[in-house]
């Protein structure tokens, strides 16, 4: 009675399925039962239009070459005329930047370049702005590691009222003491509110733990917090009649001028500019004088391993791997360039789709070889949260570590190779960005033909060429830099076995450890 009454349940529960329950001989006829053919795949539709076409390599693009004159007072000029619109774009820049500035003031060529458009020739500082925007034009100084520089972009119809008052910064500035207090209190708040950005930071301990602190590479463009208290306004100028000098500067002139037209102002306005006194190398090392610090780096100095900035209750860690890199004149950095490039110098470059795109730790990781007259640096960091610390960092390691051992891959060799291409073409492709271009190559004592030979050899390599390169990225040698919160991130950093860090500080000098009582 109760097989009877179970087998009638299950009848009735595989009703209500839908599928009733299978007799052996069903299931041996269904199982025998042939399959159906298979039907052929539909062919695919032509397209309408039409077979797709091979791409012609592309064509190299050589940069145009400027015309190379004797300037006034023992410049030299560099003049490039492209009269399709009316502009003109300058560039006058002098071979001493902060790699220049004497021991102890850090920051001098920096502030000594600051103060140039504070008032000069027969205008005050606020005369002088006016006058620029007046005219429609841009005017800007700065220095950089490698040298100092001005610049203006003005419409042709303006150059020569434009370029009067370019040539009274450069030759004729008025360094009034009201002036200097302003700049100077400006740029001391600047450098103390530096700490609390951690990406200045990363890039100022990172050329510290490289070079070694207070040396010409080692120490920020932009000056340290003590030394600019001790710098005065006798010091500044001191440094700009050592450094901004005719028999030193390059004058770039791009655009819409002929070479007579640049030749009526170059001596109406800067005739008179002259060389006096010593030369930046040459200079005493005594307070308010300027004096060259030599080598790029400290002879004696051993970088460390692992370097950590604390910054409590950060939410995000800046990791860094810095080491040696090449001088820009040396002929392996183009190769090292396309290198780098798939690496960490574009979007879809390795480091940043691993840290951003694959793991979502970072908006964004990059590299770099930097670009200076003495051996530079080769650095790679990302910004990261904070709980991924030590995971991004061994991620990044890790991509470096397979660069340095494998090199490229044919797809990537051939990318960055078109990127090269693109890269070089957008670096001449206005007048503003042309000038800034010709005025690197000119502060770093490059030849103004260098971007051409440079891009056929990035044309031209191999595979196996980059290989035997690829060496120069090896994190095994690299400084390692971190700037977080260390109570979060310390055992993150010796979980992937970096040692014991050495804790610095946000100027870039290590911190003595504590004493035992």
């Amino acid at each position: 009675m109760r097989a009877t009454h179970a087998g009638a349940m299950i009848a009735l529960v595989a009703a209500a399925l839908g599928c009733e329950p299978r007799t052996p001989a069903q299931s041996a006829a269904r199982a025998e039962a042939p399959r159906p053919s298979a039907t052929p795949a539909a062919a695919k539709p032509a397209d309408p239009l039409g077979p797709k076409p091979e791409l012609p390599k592309p064509q190299p693009f050589t940069p145009p070459a400027p015309v190379v004159l004797d300037g006034p007072n023992g410049s030299k000029v560099w003049l490039l005329e492209r009269h399709t619109l009316p502009i003109v774009s300058v560039s006058i820049g002098v071979a001493s930047g902060s790699a220049d500035d004497p021991k102890g003031a850090a920051g001098l060529a920096h502030i000594t370049a600051d103060m140039l458009d504070e008032g000069a020739g027969t205008r005050s500082a606020v005369e002088l702005s006016s006058a620029i925007n007046d005219l429609g034009a841009t005017l800007s100084v700065g220095a950089r590691a490698d040298g100092s520089v001005a610049t203006l972009s003005v419409l042709k119809k303006n150059f020569d009222k434009a370029f009067s008052l370019l040539a009274d910064v450069v030759a004729r500035p008025r360094f009034e003491a009201k002036e200097w207090k302003r700049v100077s209190e400006l740029w001391q708040n600047d450098l103390r509110k530096r700490g609390d950005d951690a990406t200045r930071v990363s890039g100022l301990v990172s050329m510290a733990a490289l070079y070694g602190p207070g040396t010409p590479y080692g120490h920020p463009v932009d000056g340290l917090v003590a030394d600019a208290k001790s710098i005065g306004l006798p010091a500044v100028k001191a440094f700009y009649k050592a450094v901004w000098r005719p028999d030193r500067a390059v004058i770039t002139v791009v655009g819409d001028i002929t070479r007579d037209e640049l030749q009526q102002a170059l001596s109406r306005d800067l005739g008179t500019w002259s060389a006096k006194g010593a030369t930046a190398s040459a200079a005493p090392a005594t307070k308010g004088a300027p004096a060259a610090q030599g080598a790029a780096a400290a002879p004696a100095w051993k970088p460390p391993r692992l370097v950590l900035v604390d910054r409590p209750g950060a939410p995000q860690s800046v990791i860094a791997a810095v080491r040696e890199g090449v001088a820009a004149s040396d002929p392996r950095r183009p190769l090292l360039q396309l290198i780098n490039s798939a690496l960490g110098g574009s979007f879809t470059s390795r480091l940043n789709q691993n840290l951003r795109e694959d793991h979502g730790w970072s908006y964004g990781a990059a590299s770099a070889f930097t670009e200076t007259r003495l051996p530079g640096a080769f650095v790679a960091r990302a910004s990261v949260v904070t709980e991924a610390t030590g995971p991004a960092l061994k991620e990044m390691l890790a991509e470096l570590a397979k660069m340095a051992d494998s090199g490229l891959t044919r797809d990537e060799l051939a990318k960055v190779q078109a990127q090269d291409r693109a890269e070089l073409v957008s670096a001449y492709e206005t007048v503003n960005r042309t000038a800034q271009r010709l005025g690197t190559l000119a502060r770093l004592k490059l030849p103004e033909t260098f971007d051409g030979d440079a891009s056929k050899a990035r044309q031209s390599a191999t595979l196996a060429s980059l290989a035997e390169l690829a060496r120069a990225v090896d994190p095994k040698g690299a400084t390692v830099v971190v700037v977080g919160p260390r109570q979060e991130i310390l055992p993150q950093l010796q979980a992937i076995g970096l040692g014991e860090p050495e804790a610095w500080d946000v100027e870039g000098q290590p911190i003595p450890p504590k004493k035992e009582p």
